[in-house]
């Protein structure tokens, strides 16, 4: 009686071990960029709806549904006094301010 390899034996299980693998491999190599997207979502909603609102001077309903995103907002303020738009996402923070008509917003650092 011979053993059979691993492989052989169990195909899908030695398929699903070298995708994990290459998975695996792939989210180190891109370890930067995904410690990154956190802060992406927030400061990309807090700072478009800034310009759609304060920029294109659009309707408050009309720049909600603009940056309306597949993952969820946690937090957002839209102080129409001071111009300044505060998104949360993902345990990040962001704010955007109206500068005036010519330099139009920008994130606060």
């Amino acid at each position: 009686m011979t053993r059979r390899p691993f492989i052989r034996r169990r195909p899908l299980l030695s398929l699903l071990l070298v995708a994990l693998v290459l998975l695996l491999g792939w989210g180190w190599q891109q370890r930067l960029a995904l410690q990154a997207f956190p802060d992406i979502l927030g400061a990309y909603t807090a700072k478009e709806y800034c310009s759609c609102r304060y920029v294109m001077q659009q309707p408050a309903d009309s720049c909600r549904g603009y940056v309306r995103q597949y993952l969820p907002i946690s937090d957002f303020v839209d102080d129409p006094q001071s111009r300044r738009v505060t998104a949360s996402a993902l345990g990040r923070t962001h704010s955007a301010l109206w500068l005036g008509p010519r330099e139009g917003c920008r994130l606060e650092p």
